[in-house]
C-alpha cells in the first residue's frame, strides 16, 4: 500500500467513526424541557423549550413548546402540550419550574392518561374525554381567579380615590378664612338710654343750684 492510499484509508475511517460518534451523541442525546430567558433588564418573559442538557441555557434548543410570561397577574402561560408529550414520552426531564408549569397547563396529566392507554385500561376517546374536562374545570377556575384579581384592583382604586377626596376635603377646610365679628353701631343706644340722658340735661345739677342762692 502506497502512502497516499495509507493517508486516504485513515481519513476514511476517521470519518466514519466520527459520524458514528455523532450519531450515538444524538440517539443518546440527555433533552431537558426548561425556560429560555428573553426580554430586557427587570422585565424578563421566558420561551419554554426542549434541549440538550450540555447545551447554554439561552443557546441553541430543538424545539420550541411555549411561552412564560410571569409579569401578568396571573402569569400568561402558552404551551404546545401535544409537543410537550411527545417529549416527555420520549424521555427528556424537565427542570423543577418547567415540571410545575407543564402540570399547570395539563401535559403531564395528559401523559398519564396516554400511558393508561397503552396498558389498555381505557381507550382514546375517554382519554380526551378526560383531559378535556379537566382542562375545561381549569379555565374556570383561571378565569375566576382573573375576575377575582380584577375586582380587588377596582376596590383598591375607590378606596384610595376616597381616601384622597377626604384628604382634599380637610385641606379646603384648613384653608377657609374664619368668619368676621359683626361691628356693633354705638350710635345706636336704646329709648331708655336715650330718655335717661334727656333728664339728666334737663335738671340742672345740684352745684348749679348752689351757686345760685
Amino acid at each position: 500500500m502506497s502512502y497516499k492510499s495509507k493517508i486516504s484509508f485513515y481519513i476514511c475511517t476517521f470519518k466514519i467513526n466520527n459520524r458514528s460518534l455523532e450519531l450515538q451523541n444524538l440517539i443518546y442525546m440527555p433533552v431537558k424541557i426548561r425556560l429560555q430567558r428573553h426580554g430586557r433588564k427587570k422585565r424578563p418573559y421566558f420561551w419554554i423549550v426542549a434541549a440538550d442538557s450540555r447545551a447554554k441555557r439561552d443557546g441553541k434548543f430543538l424545539e420550541q413548546l411555549g411561552v412564560y410570561d410571569p409579569q401578568t397577574n396571573p402569569a400568561t402561560i402558552e404551551l404546545d402540550v401535544d409537543s410537550s408529550v411527545k417529549w416527555l414520552r420520549n424521555g427528556a426531564q424537565p427542570t423543577d419550574t418547567a415540571k410545575r408549569i407543564l402540570s399547570y397547563k395539563g401535559a403531564l396529566l395528559k401523559k398519564h392518561l396516554l400511558k393508561g392507554v397503552d396498558k389498555g385500561a381505557f381507550d382514546m376517546e375517554e382519554a380526551e374525554k378526560r383531559f378535556n374536562d379537566w382542562l375545561a374545570e381549569k379555565e374556570n377556575k383561571v378565569l375566576s381567579k382573573a375576575e377575582k384579581i380584577k375586582k380587588e384592583k377596582q376596590e383598591a382604586r375607590e378606596k384610595a380615590l376616597e381616601a384622597e377626596r377626604e384628604v382634599n376635603k380637610k385641606r379646603e377646610e384648613s384653608y377657609a378664612p374664619e368668619p368676621a365679628d359683626e361691628p356693633t353701631d354705638d350710635s345706636e343706644e336704646s329709648p331708655q338710654e336715650e330718655s335717661v340722658q334727656n333728664e339728666a340735661t334737663n335738671q340742672p345739677s345740684e352745684d348749679n343750684q348752689e351757686e345760685k342762692q
